[in-house]
């Protein structure tokens, strides 16, 4: 669980808490009248258990204290939206989560994105983002067949690129240019995508190559306008609003920023790559 999403639930065990004490309920009290064991009571108040909206409406019931369940409902779903494993996200179908994606960044005015191991949403190609959500599907299974669908929105997000004052910063780890997705045929309508896009006067595109030995470790992260990250673990999607918390993506994109090759030098390594692509 990461740590913005563990002190939020604290917090709210903190507030139930606070509600029990200002009732004059003990904690054995309150389950009794809640009708769950005692041991539940604890783990909600010391933030081990995330209560769901019929306990915080028994709670408030017990308490007399119905005049703040809203928030608290408010508060609970909050923490709900921050983590999100990938089975939740993808039951409503993989074209749903696209469409997220699609309202959060034509909301943005600043996108940066950093990947390690796989090219940005945003600069793939229709073959090769085929090639990931089916590799994301075997993974993750569930959901709607709708892999097509899901390709389809992923390129209309690319629109973005085009168009308006919003500004884009890329920076990809050289291991994911290497790495075959799909095919090797796949990999060069890739890489020549990828210069491409270079050359958009709104983007900034910078390879961190190996030699770098970057600090950061495998997940990437996308921030928008410094208000919002988005990262994306093997098992969940994680939401971080704090400005402490953001700081410190700003502050590790920055760093690989600094260590990428950018401009020229950047679209050299593509195009040797893409070279190696085609001749094995």
């Amino acid at each position: 669980m990461n740590t913005s999403v563990g002190q939020a639930r604290a917090a709210l065990g903190a507030r139930l808490r606070e509600l029990r004490r200002d009732a004059h309920l003990s904690g054995k009290a309150l389950a009794t009248a809640c009708d769950w064991h005692p041991a539940k009571t604890s783990r909600i108040e010391l933030g081990k258990q995330q209560p769901s909206e019929d306990d915080l409406l028994a709670w408030c019931r017990a308490t007399a204290s119905m005049l703040v369940y809203d928030d608290l409902v408010a508060t609970l779903r909050n923490i709900q939206s921050a983590y999100l494993e990938w089975r939740r996200v993808v039951a409503s179908g993989r074209a749903h989560r696209q469409r997220q994606s699609l309202e959060i960044e034509g909301r943005a005015r600043h996108i940066r994105w950093f990947e390690n191991w796989v090219v940005p949403g945003l600069l793939q190609t229709p073959a090769y983002a085929k090639a990931i959500l089916t590799e994301c599907r075997a993974l993750v299974p569930g959901g709607r067949d709708d892999l097509d669908e899901a390709v389809t929105i992923r390129m209309a997000r690319q629109r973005i690129l085009q168009s308006g004052t919003r500004r884009f910063a890329f920076v990809i780890g050289e291991a994911a240019l290497w790495q075959t997705v799909g095919t090797r045929t796949v990999m060069v309508e890739q890489m020549h995508t990828l210069i491409q896009h270079a050359d958009n006067p709104r983007v900034d595109l910078a390879v961190v190559p190996l030699s770098a030995n970057a600090p950061v470790g495998s997940h990437g992260f996308s921030i928008f306008d410094r208000v919002r990250v988005m990262v994306e673990t093997i098992s969940a999607e994680l939401t971080v609003t704090r400005p402490s918390e953001i700081a410190v993506y700003d502050d590790a994109f920055r760093i690989m920023h600094g260590m990428a090759l950018h401009g020229e030098a950047a679209t050299e390594l593509i195009a040797k790559i893409a070279e190696w692509h085609e001749k094995h």
